[in-house]
C-alpha cells in the first residue's frame, strides 16, 4: 500500500472515531435523528477504511454495503449481527435524512451506541490486520 493510502486509511479511521463521538454528543443534545446521521456515518467511514485496504474507493453507500457483506460479512470476518446493525444504521439513516415526519426517540437510538462503536473497533482490527 502506498503511504499516501496509507494515510488516507487513518485518515477514514479517525473520522469514524470522531463522528462516533458527535453521535454521543448529538444524543445527550436530544438531536435524535442526526445521532442516528452520524452513527451510520461513523461505520460508513470504518467500512471505507477498509475496503481502501483492498484498493477500493467508492463514495455510493449501497456499493460500499454490498462489498461488506460479501468480502467480510458472508466469509464471515464481520459477524453477521454487526451487519445487521449495520443494515439498521444505513436503512434509518436514509428514512431519517430523507422522509418527511421521521422522527427517532433517544429510547430506540441509545442502545445503538455501544454496537456502532464495536462495530467501529472491530473494522479498525481488520484495518490493522490488512495493513501489517
Amino acid at each position: 500500500m502506498t503511504p499516501e493510502r496509507q494515510t488516507l486509511v487513518g485518515y477514514r479511521l479517525e473520522r469514524a472515531r470522531q463522528t462516533l463521538e458527535e453521535a454521543q454528543l448529538l444524543l445527550e443534545a436530544g438531536h435524535v435523528n442526526a445521532c442516528v446521521n452520524r452513527l451510520y456515518y461513523a461505520c460508513f467511514y470504518a467500512v471505507s477504511a477498509l475496503l481502501l485496504t483492498q484498493n477500493i474507493s467508492t463514495s455510493k453507500h449501497s456499493y460500499a454495503r454490498s462489498l461488506l457483506h460479501r468480502d467480510y460479512i458472508k466469509p464471515g470476518h464481520v459477524s453477521k449481527e454487526m451487519g445487521d446493525h449495520y443494515d439498521l444504521l444505513f436503512d434509518s439513516r436514509h428514512k431519517g435524512d430523507y422522509e418527511d415526519l421521521m422522527v427517532f426517540e433517544a429510547e430506540t437510538v441509545r442502545p445503538w451506541l455501544e454496537p456502532t462503536k464495536s462495530f467501529v473497533d472491530h473494522i479498525a482490527d481488520l484495518v490493522a490486520r490488512e495493513t501489517q
